[in-house]
């Protein structure tokens, strides 16, 4: 396996943002009330990630170290305000749901890290896989949790009807669930895919 298919995988599987770093917990419990609603949280912080880290690959020669963060912040707030101006402009419904929560992407662990980590020490080309990995990895876990949120709690998957909604359980679709789900996936992660 070379390099960049390494890179490019280790977002997903060896360190998968939600199920192995634990990181970006707040988007993770908050917007996955629905399987739309985490792919659509996980696509647009994976469109902040990539973008990110490939300017910042960019810049990394020319950032003074000691104005390193906060440049960083900088250049990841714009990207998270041309992706919310998108979402506002181009898919309201799902703005609305996500509302403040698209925002604090800009303070979210996973993008921050990875330009640190990542980006701030290596090409443009392997920044741009670090960020389509980690990315990757995000909505997925985000997507899977949304969709057994949706499917236990109002019988849906992706707002398709799989049983009846009064067959649902509430508990999955409020704040309990979301650690139920998340913590049952997160044990099943680590004894399953990270070995």
């Amino acid at each position: 396996m070379n390099n960049s298919t390494k890179t490019l995988l280790n977002g997903i599987f060896k360190e998968n943002p939600t199920f192995a770093l634990v990181l970006g917990m707040c988007p993770t419990l908050a917007t996955t009330t629905s399987a739309v609603n985490g792919m659509s949280m996980g696509l647009a912080t994976m469109f902040v990630l990539v973008c990110s880290n490939v300017v910042i690959s960019l810049l990394k020669n020319l950032i003074p170290d000691k104005v390193r963060i906060p440049a960083f912040i900088v250049v990841i707030a714009t990207f998270v305000t041309i992706v919310e101006m998108l979402m506002k402009a181009y898919t309201p419904a799902i703005y609305d749901v996500l509302g403040l929560f698209i925002p604090l992407i800009v303070v979210n662990c996973i993008v921050l890290g990875r330009a640190e980590a990542f980006a701030a020490k290596n090409s443009v080309g392997m920044s741009a896989l670090d960020g389509i990995g980690m990315g990757l990895g995000f909505t997925l876990s985000l997507t899977v949790i949304g969709i057994i949120r949706e499917l236990l709690g109002t019988g849906a998957c992706f707002g398709l009807n799989i049983y009846p909604d009064n067959y649902g359980m509430l508990l999955f679709v409020l704040a309990p669930g979301a650690f139920i789900v998340l913590g049952l996936l997160m044990g099943l992660f680590q004894k399953y895919v990270k070995k």
